[in-house]
This record gives C-alpha cells, structure tokens and sequence, in this order.
C-alpha cells in the first residue's frame, strides 16, 4: 500500500490513476447502467404483452361461452400473431383447434394441434398429441395415432401415461388387435389412472372376444 505525504501527492495519484483508469471506469458504468434499464424495460415489456394477451384471452373464452364463433376465431389468431412469445398463444391456440374440429375443419385442427405439440412446455405439449391422437382415431388414422405415441418422450410424459394407455387401447380396438387393447387398458389400471370409461371399455372389450370367439366357433 503507498502512503503519501502530502496532499499534493495524494493529488497527483489520483490524476495518474484516473488518466490510467477513467475512462474504462466510465465506460463499465456505462453498460452497467444500460444493462439494468434494458433489463429493466425487457421485464416491464413482457408483463405489458402479458397482461394484454390475458384480456384478450378473456374476450376469447367469452366468445366461446356466447357461442360467437366468429369473433372467437378472430380473437384467438389476433392472440397468435401479435402475442406469439406468451403463453395465451398456445392456449388460444387449443381453443382455436376445438373450434375447427367442431366447423369440421379437420386439417387446421391437425395444423394447429401439432404446432403447439412441439412446443417446450411439456404439460401443453403433451395436451396437444393427446387430441392430435383423439382427432387420428376419429379420422380412421389409427396407425398414424400410434406411431405419434410410440414417440412421445416418457422423460417428458410420466403424468400423461394413463392417457396415451388408454389412447393405445382405443386405437387397438380400432384395429380389432382386442388382445393388445386389453393389455393397455390394464397397465393404464395397474398405473392407478382414473377414468370413468376405462372400466367400461373392459367390459365392452370382454363382450367383443366373446363375440368373436361364438363367431369362431359356428364358422368351424
């Protein structure tokens, strides 16, 4: 540490360190300061979109409950375009895809099922196939619907397993592969998955392979 005798010496140190310093002082300042206000912007920025997507998706779900599918549909693709980067997207998104379902537009349901299916929220990610799946069974895409599940990520997937069980029975069904239905219906069961329908789709499944066994027989 030096040590100065006067304060002339004092004085002139400082001189030489802000001659040898200043300026990247001032400098580091500087972007310090522009860090936390464009921090500090981005944060207020985000909210902002946030809020006013959140109204808008208000107005959406109200346009849904009125049954005004015009204005619905308009909303929610306002929703996607100008608030992208929010969470409202993918959710107005979902609801945009009931929607079309319901008008019959099949391939922009599929559309817009399987955009939101790729995003990085898992939750909604995996909402998305499960209804892709739903909407492949009802179109007679069965193959398709179990090649969608068969690569669902089980990392990322754990608390839907029940659903696509269930889903892999439904489409097995639909294949008449009664043996393989059974056996996913059951790990569905065995995993504590909790569905009204499940116990009953046993039931109906146990009445077609008796059916088909009386068919067996009498063809003998």
């Amino acid at each position: 540490m030096e040590f100065y005798e006067t304060e002339e010496e004092q004085l002139d140190a400082l001189k030489r360190w802000w001659k040898e310093n200043g300026q990247s002082t001032i400098i580091g300042l500087i972007v310090g300061v522009a860090i936390i206000l464009g921090w500090n912007y981005w944060q207020g920025h985000k909210k902002a979109q946030a809020e006013q997507a959140s109204a808008l998706y208000g107005q959406l779900i109200q346009a849904i409950s009125t049954d005004k599918k015009d204005s619905a549909e308009k909303i929610a693709e306002r929703i996607q375009e100008q608030y992208a980067k929010t969470e409202y997207s993918a959710y107005s998104a979902l609801l945009l895809a009931k929607l079309k379902v319901q008008q019959g537009d099949l391939n922009k349901a599929k559309t817009l099922l399987t955009t939101i299916s790729l995003e990085s929220n898992k939750e909604l990610s995996n909402v998305a196939k499960i209804r892709l799946v739903r909407l492949m069974l009802a179109n007679g895409e069965y193959e398709q619907g179990l090649a969608l599940i068969n690569d669902v990520d089980p990392a990322t997937s754990s608390s839907f397993s029940g659903n696509y069980d269930e889903l892999v029975g439904d489409l097995y069904v639909a294949l008449d592969r009664l043996d393989q239905a059974r056996t996913s219906y059951q790990k569905a069961l065995e995993n504590g998955y909790k569905s009204p329908l499940l116990q009953i789709k046993i039931d109906d499944l146990t009445a077609l392979e008796k059916v088909a066994a009386q068919n067996s027989d009498s063809g003998k």
